[in-house]
């Protein structure tokens, strides 16, 4: 008998262990937001002036998302992403109104996340939100105050926090440098358990400062912070790959919004300036960079034409975790994780952008505002045509029946209603800037 149960016990081992080789394994997590970088400022979107080649490897050897778009400042855009919910439904429809959000009150990807074993980071960019990351679910943090933080002579880079610890920030540390080295450091203490990342980068916010890296004589620091931004990615895919965990990781990189004013002149696709850049709600400060890179599962060298909206990566997220999403709240995000998996999935049909008291819904082609107008966007993202209220264009008349209904639907002039300057922007950077206007009209 004793033989007959050890051969029982094998094949119940091994009938284990094959049902255990079947789960998928859960991909770890890290989501890279780039902070004010358009499509100008990265190689494999199009840019004429700047070369990101770690950038341009994982769109390679993964999937680029030209049709990728978000809010066109970094407070509502991050609210977006990270609440998977669009602002009328969260109040976030300015800089200011983000810090008003609360944990009872929105739930975080990371406190889904949580929910399926998963362990969560944030480093980098937080200002907009109030509290600390680990508020709103984080397990591990690093962040800094303000924005483009790099050295300690900017007034905002004299300290920094790690997990409820003040720390100062010493002459000559990077704060980029101690991004990435916090970053190393918590990979490898989860390197056993599913994790993820929300990577909030410095660059290339300003203030534009030299890099380690950059030359004394250097002419061209703009160029000096993108290069830096590129090579601090590339040793994350180099660490990823010592620790041999590249192959189960998925790494998106995004932009929070568009290229700024000032460096939109040089930040071209195709020779040509793109129409709008940061603020604005246009393609040059909505549309952004979106790389996806994930060895394991998504296949390599492929551009996919579909749209996404910022909040789809919260559903996403949740659905390659095999999280359940909160319930009785309205998830905005449409998941595309069947794509990530080289599937066709079900891409969107429309996309909704707002910021402040504006706001519009796009489709492949065409866009339709808060006021009624209509554009003809197949010359995007160099350009975009009003459309006639009385064209007779049947196709014109049908998108807009389309994006109406859709505007409809959605019903934002029923939610949280925008009280803050129609730019959408800090209240104290619109004083500084009419204190400013009002000077020079003195000096003249």
């Amino acid at each position: 008998m004793i033989p007959k149960l050890r051969i029982a016990a094998l094949l119940i081992l091994s009938c284990i262990s094959a049902s255990a080789a079947d789960v998928p394994k859960k991909p770890n997590i890290i989501f890279i937001l780039g902070d004010d970088v358009g499509m100008g400022d990265i190689g494999c979107t199009g840019s004429d002036n700047y070369k990101t080649p770690n950038i341009d490897a994982l769109a390679s050897g993964g999937t680029r998302f030209p049709n990728a778009y978000t809010v066109s400042l970094c407070g509502p855009s991050r609210a977006t992403i990270l609440t998977g919910r669009y602002l009328f439904r969260t109040g976030a429809t300015n800089q200011d109104a983000v810090g008003k959000i609360k944990p009872t009150d929105e739930v975080l990807t990371p406190s889904v996340l949580k929910s399926a074993g998963y362990t969560c980071s944030a480093i980098g960019k937080w200002s907009q939100f109030s509290l600390t990351p680990k508020d709103f679910g984080f397990d591990d943090y690093l962040t800094y105050k303000g924005s483009g933080i790099y050295w300690n002579t900017q007034a905002k880079g004299k300290e920094y926090w790690v997990n409820g610890k003040t720390l100062p920030l010493q002459d000559k540390e990077y704060m980029p440098d101690l991004m990435h080295t916090h970053l190393v450091d918590f990979i490898s203490k989860n390197h056993d358990r599913p994790f993820y990342v929300y990577y909030s980068m410095s660059h290339i916010h300003t203030d534009i400062l030299p890099t380690p890296d950059s030359d004394p004589n250097s002419k061209d620091l703009y160029r000096d912070n993108i290069t830096y931004m590129d090579k601090l990615v590339g040793k994350l895919v180099a660490e990823l790959e010592r620790q041999k965990l590249r192959e189960n990781t998925l790494i998106i990189y995004f932009g929070d919004n568009g290229t700024t004013n000032g460096q939109a002149p040089t930040s071209t696709v195709g020779g040509r300036r793109l129409l709008g850049a940061k603020g604005s709600m246009q393609d040059g400060g909505n549309r952004v960079p979106m790389v996806v890179n994930w060895p394991s599962t998504l296949p390599a060298g492929k551009v996919s034409e579909d749209l996404i909206d910022s909040s789809d990566f919260y559903p996403t997220f949740a659905d390659l975790a095999g999280a359940k999403l909160p319930e009785n709240v309205i998830i905005d995000g449409q998941s595309f994780a069947a794509q990530l998996r080289g599937e066709k999935g079900k891409p969107r049909e429309s996309i909704f952008i707002q910021l402040a008291r504006n706001w519009y819904a796009l489709e492949r082609g065409w866009k339709l505002n808060q006021a009624g107008e209509l554009f003809d966007m197949s010359g995007g993202p160099w350009e975009e045509a009003l459309v006639a209220v009385n064209t007779q264009s049947p196709v014109a008349q049908a998108a807009r029946q389309r994006l109406q209904a859709t505007l409809d639907r959605l019903n934002p002039a029923g939610g949280h209603l925008d009280t803050g300057d129609p730019s959408g922007r800090h209240a104290s950077n619109i004083k500084k800037k009419k204190q400013k206007k009002d000077a020079s009209k003195d000096e003249e």
